[in-house]
């Protein structure tokens, strides 16, 4: 239901993981602690957030590829019935002019 409203799991839980860094990001700049030791936990949580955008890139490429060759073989099935039943129909209309022209 919420994909089709335009929300995919995929954008929420982006939206979270986003959230979640940013707000340890300014809990950090809030933090009473000195300034190296506040970027060298910035520093941290932006690797973190590199590595968890990274897999999900990777996580939903893989499924948008899959999605795509998904496609692609209903698309053939698809083309294959279709060619089949413009076939069929060409070779009943053949058969009815035949009949005609015999009978008529």
């Amino acid at each position: 239901m919420n994909e089709e409203k335009g929300f995919a799991a995929s954008s929420i839980a982006l939206a979270f993981i986003l959230g979640g860094v940013l707000g340890a990001a300014f809990a950090l700049l809030l933090a009473p602690e000195s300034g190296s030791r506040t970027r060298e936990r910035l520093k941290e949580a932006a690797s973190g957030f590199k590595e968890k955008s990274r897999d999900m890139a990777e996580g939903f490429r893989g499924k948008f590829e899959e999605a795509v060759d998904r496609s692609k073989e209903a698309l053939e099935e698809g083309k294959s019935i279709i060619t089949a039943a413009y076939q069929a129909g060409r070779e009943a209309v053949q058969r009815e002019k035949e009949n005609l022209e015999a009978h008529g």
